[in-house]
């Protein structure tokens, strides 16, 4: 009988997967009048126009599954339409999607803020999916989904320093629970320095794919490295690049990996 993980009678297989992380700021769009007339005008404005060339640089970049934050679900900004949604139907892809602020705030009962989600798509099938909630901060929402074995989470972090230490602790907890290889993408707000994941690395056992520490905020002149891919040990990153697109204030993060299983050879 073969036993896994065993030092005899072992082969190696791959899965090679391509991963998208991308805060789109709702499609609200960067630069170019973003703050004419007054400071952050654009946050208002309708998102049709920006969305399709957001639509555009996700079918060119041709991931497997992507994790995006900061998505419309459904305001007058959109045309009442799911952003996540629209870019599954152009894409083919599936998708979950939720307010990343829960239930219980009042931005519930706010119109604009109720609608702003996170999402995340796939091309592959999505064996099982949750929403878990931090305690602390505005900005709450963990969405986890299993894909080909492989557990995602996708999040947005606080913008407080004392929150996001708290929300860290949380995803090491969720992370500690989860017998799947792990994957971690999604904005961080690190303000403070890539440093401030320091501990929750080390005790999660986790690795950046981002070795170079290139900086993906703001996106015309990225200074910052607040967004992240983060991966368990036994994914192999063979590629990770920050291109260089200005749809968002933020730069998109791409990583090519690969999953290592541990298989019987054929008798």
């Amino acid at each position: 009988m073969c036993k896994a993980f065993t030092l005899l009678n072992i082969s190696q297989s791959y899965h090679n997967m391509r991963f998208l992380v991308y805060n789109i700021r709702y499609a609200t769009g960067h630069n170019n009048g973003y703050h004419l007339p007054l400071p952050y005008s654009g946050f208002f404005r309708s998102t049709h126009r920006n969305l399709k060339d957001i639509i555009d640089f996700i079918h060119s970049s041709s991931p497997d599954v992507i994790g995006l934050v900061e998505v419309d679900s459904g305001s007058y900004r959109s045309g009442r339409s799911c952003q996540a949604q629209m870019i599954s139907h152009a894409l083919g892809y599936s998708h979950v999607v939720e307010t990343k602020y829960g239930n219980r705030l009042f931005t519930s009962h706010v119109p604009v803020l109720n609608k702003q989600c996170n999402a995340l798509l796939t091309r592959k099938g999505v064996n099982r999916h949750r929403f878990h909630y931090f305690s602390e901060g505005i900005k709450r929402l963990i969405i986890e989904a299993e894909i080909d074995s492989i557990a995602f989470f996708i999040v947005h972090l606080s913008l407080k320093y004392r929150h996001r230490q708290y929300q860290l602790q949380r995803l090491h907890q969720l992370v500690k629970e989860t017998e799947q290889p792990v994957m971690i993408g999604g904005d961080f707000n690190t303000f403070w320095g890539s440093n401030e994941l320091e501990l929750f690395l080390a005790a999660s056992g986790l690795q950046t794919a981002n070795l170079d520490n290139i900086p993906s905020h703001p996106s015309h002149a990225p200074q910052r490295q607040l967004d992240f891919i983060l991966h368990s040990k036994e994914i192999e990153i063979d590629d990770f690049w920050v291109p260089d697109i200005q749809l968002s204030d933020h730069s998109p993060l791409l990583c090519d990996f690969s999953l290592r299983t541990s298989v019987c050879p054929s008798a």
